[in-house]
């Protein structure tokens, strides 16, 4: 039975159906961090065209997937692996690797104990702190790390903070990491949203480090979390033989091959993505600032995260006031080392934000 002070993800738009009675269809979901843009006019033209494939079973190797990636991300084709969204390969990756003590920077996004958990292995989290506005302090959390680590889970952009540690950061955490060989998980799934792109991606160290992986997927950024395509990026090559072996095969189905060509060579989509999300970025962030109910943090990815600085007011109030206008925001309470302060909420088309913030800033 789902009551009403239930915590809701993005991607729960039945429940919040059944519990306030407002239909799926009408609701404008800033929680689930997904492009407003919706999937490109392309793809949409091509797929239609190209109903035909899924009468034909795809390139097993997926050759001409990977190629289009890795043109797109910047690496080559033999670093590439790709599965059923990122959480099939994060699945993938921990069987593998089988830690039995990771540590995850938090508050971050739940999926990577679960499955840390259900391959045996404890998770230890380091906190990022409000006082630096959610930064990672890199010395202290360097401080931190010692031979009793095997996995090292790190989201860039974080979600739901919406902080980035820098490519020079990461590779200072690399060279430590390598001293207690410890291998790193970077998920980039937030990454292509950021202003300073060529500053965060990890992608070039893969050239150099073999202790890293880093996941991305076309959820968020492409808007297609039904199409189920993720990738990873890797230089350890006997890590991707390994996965390779487990990997059940044609776990891409046809459409989401060629949806997967097409999307990475849509420089249109790609440009007018960028743009709407860092104008209404700053937008959105300047009208928040100006609010004395609210603190916002420095924000990379396509959301913000706020605390709320009334002590009549909490997480779930405005969750509620904000639901019964059709705008479903993130409670953020149940996320680790957050409370019920605050909120999260992505990106959506202008005029959907301006109503949020109309709602949110009365």
């Amino acid at each position: 039975m789902i009551k009403a002070k239930d915590h809701f993800h993005g991607s729960d738009l039945e429940k919040i159906e059944q519990v306030y009675g407002i239909k799926k269809e009408n609701i404008i979901s800033f929680s689930a961090n997904v492009n407003p843009l919706g999937i490109s006019p392309n793809m949409r033209k091509t797929l239609s065209e190209h109903l035909d494939v899924i009468t034909t079973y795809p390139d097993r190797e997926y050759t001409a997937l990977k190629t289009c990636i890795a043109n797109y991300a910047g690496t080559e084709p033999e670093n590439i692996i790709v599965g059923n969204g990122s959480t099939e390969l994060i699945s993938l990756f921990i069987q593998i690797e089988k830690p039995n003590k990771a540590m995850i920077i938090g508050p971050t996004y739940s999926e990577y104990e679960r499955e840390i958990f259900l391959g045996g292995g404890t998770t230890h989290y380091y906190p990022l702190k409000e006082r630096d506005d959610f930064r990672l302090d890199l010395e202290d959390f360097t401080a931190h790390l010692n031979e009793s680590i095997d996995l090292l889970v790190i989201c860039n952009p974080n979600n739901p903070t919406s902080s980035a540690i820098t490519r020079h950061e990461m590779r200072q955490i690399l060279d430590i990491c390598k001293q207690y060989d410890i291998f790193v998980m970077v998920d980039e799934t937030y990454v292509e949203f950021a202003e300073n792109m060529d500053a965060i991606t990890s992608v070039p160290l893969t050239h150099y480090y073999n202790n890293i992986i880093i996941l991305r997927g076309t959820s968020k950024f492409f808007a297609a979390p039904g199409l189920r395509l993720g990738y990873a990026i890797t230089g350890n090559h006997d890590l991707i033989k390994s996965i390779n072996t487990r990997k059940n095969p044609w776990t891409i189905n046809s459409l989401a091959v060629i949806a997967g060509q097409l999307m990475f060579t849509d420089e249109e989509y790609i440009k007018k993505t960028r743009t709407l999300i860092s104008l209404e970025r700053t937008r959105i962030s300047k009208m928040m600032e100006e609010s004395s109910n609210f603190k916002i943090y420095p924000a990379s990815g396509n959301f913000l995260l706020a605390k709320i600085l009334r002590d009549d007011i909490t997480s779930y109030d405005l969750f509620e006031r904000a639901i019964k206008q059709g705008l479903m925001i993130r409670d953020c309470s149940t996320f680790p080392f957050l409370d019920q302060r605050y909120i999260r909420f992505c990106f959506m088309m202008p005029e959907d934000n301006t109503k949020l913030m109309e709602c949110l800033l009365k």
